[in-house]
Formats: C-alpha cells, sequence, structure tokens
C-alpha cells in the first residue's frame, strides 16, 4: 500500500508540476528573447542623438565604443549617401528598405538577429542604426532558469512522496495490527485485542474487532462452561455403574478397569474445557495413534478383538493440533468397535508420504455397503449419530487433504484419514459424513 501512495503522489504532483512549469519554462525563454531585443533596441536609442548631432565617421565610432554592441563589434551605422561606420551584418537590400521605415525592424541571419532602427536627418538625408544580437544572448540565463524549475519540481515530487509514505505509512501499520490481530484471533488467543488508531475508517474496523473478539470469548467461554457440565453429569451414571459393578465381584474386574479408564476420560474433559490452553498448530501422529491405541486396546481385550498398528515407531508430524487428532482417531476406533462383531479383527497404519500422511483404519469386518450413504453427514443405518466420519473428514479437509472409504486387505471396510503435510487456507466444515 505505501509503494501504491508514493506511485499515485508521484504522479499527482508531476502532473501539476508539468502543468505549472512547462508554460512557465516558456515564459522565462520569451522573456530572455525580448530582454535581449529591448537591450539592442536600447543601445541603438542612445545613438539617436548622436546622429543628429554628426555623422562623421570617427566621431561615431567613438560614440559606439561606448555601447556594450560597439566594443563587441556588433554595432553599425548606415548613413544615407554615405558610409558605413563600424561591422554590417544585415543584406544592403534590407538597409535600404529599412530607412524607409519609421520604426525598427528585425532581419533575421546566421547566429541571431539584427536589428535595424532607422533614424531620420535633415535635409531629406536618413540613416539606419544596425545592432547584430548573436543567438546565444536570446537564450542567456534560459538553463539556468530551467534547471532551477527542474529542481523545484524534483523536491515538489520528493517531498509529495515523503508526505504519502508517512501517511501510507500510519494506514499500513493500523492495517498491518488489525491483520496480526485477526490472525492471533484465529489461532486461539482470545485475548488479543488492538488498540484503533490510523484512518477513520480503521478506527471503526479495530474498534468492531475488539467488540467481535470480546463476543467471540463471551461465546466460548460459555461453550466451554455448557461442555464441562454436560461431561460433569455423566460423573452420576458412571458412579452408579462402579457401584454395580462392585457388587459383580472380581469377574467385573475388566469392567472396573474400562470405567476407570472413563472416568479419567471425562475428567480430562472437564478440565480441558474449564482450562481451555492455546493448542499447538502441529503434533506426533505416531505418538497420538500409540496413546489412543493403549487406550481402546483393553476394551479390544475385552472382546477378544486382534490389532495392530503399523509405522508409529518414528515421529510423524502432521499440521494439526493433537486434541483435534485424537478425536478424530477415537471416532474411527469407535466405528470400528460399534460396527463390527466381537473378535473381529482390527489394523492401524501410518503412512508417510512427502506431500502427505495417512492413517488407515481396516477392519475385517462386513464392510460399507454404501460408502456414497455413509458419506451423508448425520447419516447411519447403525443407530448412531452419524458424524464421527464426518469428525474425520473436517479436520482431513483443514489441512487440504480428504478422507476415503475402501475396501481393506482384511475383509472389512477401510477408511484412509489423508492431511497434507502444508495446510491448504480453506475453511472447515462442509458436506459429509459418515457412519457416525
Amino acid at each position: 500500500m505505501r509503494r501504491t501512495l508514493a506511485v499515485l503522489m508521484v504522479a499527482v504532483t508531476s502532473m501539476v508540476a508539468l502543468a505549472f512549469l512547462v508554460p512557465l519554462a516558456l515564459v522565462v525563454k520569451e522573456t530572455a528573447r525580448s530582454r535581449a531585443l529591448s537591450d539592442a533596441e536600447r543601445q541603438a536609442s542612445a545613438l539617436v542623438p548622436v546622429l543628429a548631432l554628426t555623422t562623421e565617421a570617427d566621431e561615431l565610432g567613438l560614440a559606439m565604443a561606448r555601447t556594450e554592441a560597439g566594443r563587441h563589434g556588433r554595432l553599425a551605422i548606415h548613413v544615407k549617401d554615405g558610409p558605413t561606420t563600424g561591422v554590417s551584418r544585415a543584406p544592403r537590400g534590407e538597409v535600404a528598405r529599412a530607412v524607409a521605415r519609421t520604426s525598427a525592424s528585425r532581419v533575421e541571419l546566421p547566429g541571431g538577429y539584427a536589428l535595424l532602427r532607422p533614424v531620420a536627418l535633415d535635409e531629406d538625408r536618413g540613416a539606419v542604426i544596425e545592432v547584430f544580437v548573436p543567438a546565444g544572448e536570446l537564450t542567456r540565463g534560459v538553463t539556468a532558469s530551467w534547471a532551477v524549475l527542474s529542481g523545484v519540481a524534483v523536491v515538489l515530487v520528493l517531498g509529495s512522496v515523503l508526505v504519502g509514505d508517512r501517511l501510507g505509512a500510519r494506514v499500513v501499520r493500523a492495517a498491518r495490527r488489525l491483520g496480526s490481530a485477526a490472525t492471533a484471533l484465529g489461532e486461539g488467543d482470545l485475548g488479543e485485542r488492538i488498540h484503533p488508531d490510523g484512518p477513520a475508517e480503521l478506527v471503526a474496523a479495530a474498534t468492531a474487532f475488539n467488540a467481535m473478539a470480546a463476543r467471540v470469548t463471551r461465546l466460548l467461554a460459555a461453550e466451554r462452561e455448557l461442555a464441562a457440565d454436560l461431561s460433569h453429569r455423566l460423573r452420576t451414571p458412571l458412579t452408579a455403574l462402579r457401584l454395580s459393578l462392585d457388587q459383580l465381584g472380581p469377574p467385573a474386574e475388566p469392567s472396573r478397569r474400562a470405567l476407570a479408564r472413563l472416568e479419567e476420560e471425562v475428567d480430562t474433559i472437564i478440565t480441558a474445557a474449564r482450562r481451555p490452553a492455546r493448542a499447538p498448530r502441529s503434533c506426533d501422529a505416531a505418538e497420538v495413534l500409540r496413546d489412543r491405541l493403549t487406550f481402546w486396546s483393553a476394551l479390544a481385550e475385552d472382546q477378544s478383538r486382534p490389532w495392530r498398528l503399523t509405522g508409529a515407531t518414528l515421529p510423524v508430524s502432521v499440521p494439526v493440533p493433537a486434541g483435534e487428532l485424537t478425536a478424530a482417531v477415537d471416532a474411527l476406533l469407535g466405528n470400528v468397535f460399534r460396527h463390527t462383531a466381537e473378535g473381529t479383527a482390527f489394523g492401524v497404519t501410518l503412512h508417510e508420504g512427502e506431500d502427505a500422511v495417512g492413517i488407515l483404519v481396516a477392519d475385517a469386518g462386513p464392510g460399507i455397503r454404501d460408502p456414497d450413504a455413509a458419506l451423508e453427514r448425520g447419516a447411519s443405518g447403525a443407530g448412531s449419530t452419524g458424524l464421527g466420519l464426518d469428525i474425520a473428514r473436517r479436520l482431513a479437509e483443514s489441512t487440504g487433504g480428504s478422507l476415503r472409504l475402501d475396501r481393506s486387505s482384511l475383509g472389512g471396510a477401510q477408511v484412509q484419514l489423508w492431511l497434507r503435510r502444508t495446510p491448504l487456507d480453506r475453511p472447515r466444515g462442509g458436506r459429509s459424513g459418515r457412519r457416525g
């Protein structure tokens, strides 16, 4: 923006300067020409009283020597029917015609002009005073004047650029602060605010941004409290379930362990909801998979499900927060446990490519009869919400990746979650849903 304003100021000031300086330069040139010719006529007029007294060549020569043109050999006096005194450059025919005139005339010659000033004498005699004006005298001082005018124009342009740059810098600083604050707010810094500054429009935008940020903060705080309250309500049925399991004795020990892990997850949700923190924008996918498979392995053991995790030995960075990736992985693994019979094997593979990272969840179940229907948001044929795969899809599309449904090598369904290493700037959400 600063460059654009500077270019605009240069263009406007240049046009204004040209509009004034070009006519002024022509006036300067014409003034110099008029000054040279007027000076020549003045010197010619100074010799008229001398001609009224004498036409002797010697005396005329002395009078001519007292003038500047005479000292430089640019003056001549032509007396009718008499000699010519001085150095003459005008053609004789022009001199003869000038005698009959009553006013001075100019004759263009190579290298300048000749001013012919007629003088009437007694006894029908006449004379012509010839003053030669060199071309250099006609333009004397013009170059210097034009240089000064050009310097003034340059100073005006530079001054306008400086003023425009200062104004542009003020606007740019305010716009950059607004952009930085919007970016910080988008990354989760809910405490980001800006001091309104700059032009009135940007001040209004900054004020609106602060109001919006405050509103968003209040709404998110209310949502976090609601999520925490809903999670807290789960403790009552969990407590009742724990009491029921305690009455079953040792055979219910695996169920009690699973219930303890569930209570830990609920506590984690409550803590995270009431104490939000800015999540890192990237995480180790291998670590997340190992952690989630450790959690789900207890339930897999209870249901006699063989499982396998492949490719999650070395760190694999993906450009999504760990919490969001955890939710997506839990949704995919939850689908396996929810839509396949106990004892059905499943496997998770982490594939690291040059531009993308793939998380492949495969099972040995019956597969998905209608993949297109399964991709409809909220659609489920198994009594669930139908939003499980949609969570994973939105996470994939937030990075420019995708979610694909295919047949697995185990004979059942395979869900492929592909995350781009370089996220694209695109909004989340949209069409698609899953089998919940």
